[in-house]
């Protein structure tokens, strides 16, 4: 029997063909057919047409069953245990995917999933692996809040600030032992970084929310998608993440 990341078993007698995701970033990386339910956070494939089933750290485990799933996907940092819990409890195999700390770890994560579940080997999960084999010596260090109101930010092993470090930017909070610190601003604004990076998800920082609280950094807003998630994303992030920090990258 197939075990997940977590290494729990996933008794699958045949490929799934009524899954419903709890990931954003997975349900993108499904194919659509195969897709009965996703989270209300779930905005890729533009154009999905599936029921909803709430969001990723509270959904309706009730109108995940109601669905008929013979495969759920979840993440082991954005789904909480008890549903993953109630789910398998209701007969339901549940995948549930590691939280990688490098972009490397994401793409096996991917893989292992694909041939496991599916024995395919999607074609942009190539390009990504292809593309994100590089890295780019570091030339500028950032701070990079992914949360306000409490401020909280990218510390240790996280896929995101692999990400930024493969692409010459590192992380002022990579050693902290927290992999999401909460660091008060003035502490923040101190940190002895140059740049601030913004993604506009989790939190939707915008040019008019966010750079405010940091007058003496250079504010360089990027895709929280392209930042955070990993699946097809990953095949298209790289050359937009670069363009956007190419001109911090010598500060």
């Amino acid at each position: 029997m197939p075990v997940d990341d977590l290494g729990e078993p996933v008794p699958l007698p045949r490929p799934p063909t009524r899954v419903v995701s709890l990931v954003p970033s997975l349900t993108e990386a499904v194919d659509p057919a195969a897709l009965v339910g996703a989270t209300d956070y779930c905005t890729h494939p533009p154009g999905l047409d599936v029921p909803r089933v709430g969001g990723s750290k509270y959904p309706d485990v009730d109108r995940v069953l109601a669905l008929r799933p013979d495969l759920v996907l979840a993440n082991g940092e954005e789904n909480r245990p008890g549903d993953v819990a109630a789910l398998r409890a209701a007969g339901v195999p549940v995948w549930v995917t590691g939280a990688p700390a490098t972009v490397p770890a994401a793409l096996a994560s991917l893989r292992r999933l694909f041939e496991v579940v599916w024995a395919a080997e999607p074609g942009w999960l190539v390009r990504a692996e292809a593309l994100w084999s590089r890295a780019e010596p570091v030339r500028v260090t950032a701070v990079v809040p992914v949360w306000r109101r409490p401020w909280v930010v990218l510390g240790r092993d996280t896929f995101a600030g692999d990400v930024l470090a493969r692409l010459g930017v590192a992380n002022a909070y990579a050693s902290h032992p927290d992999r999401y610190p909460r660091p008060p601003l003035a502490e923040l604004r101190e940190c002895g970084a140059r740049v601030v990076v913004l993604p506009d998800e989790p939190y939707e920082f915008t040019p008019a929310d966010g750079p405010e609280a940091f007058p003496d950094l250079v504010p360089v807003h990027v895709s929280g998608r392209h930042l955070t998630w990993y699946g097809p994303s990953l095949a298209e992030a790289r050359a937009p993440l670069e363009a956007v920090l190419a001109p911090v990258l010598d500060l």
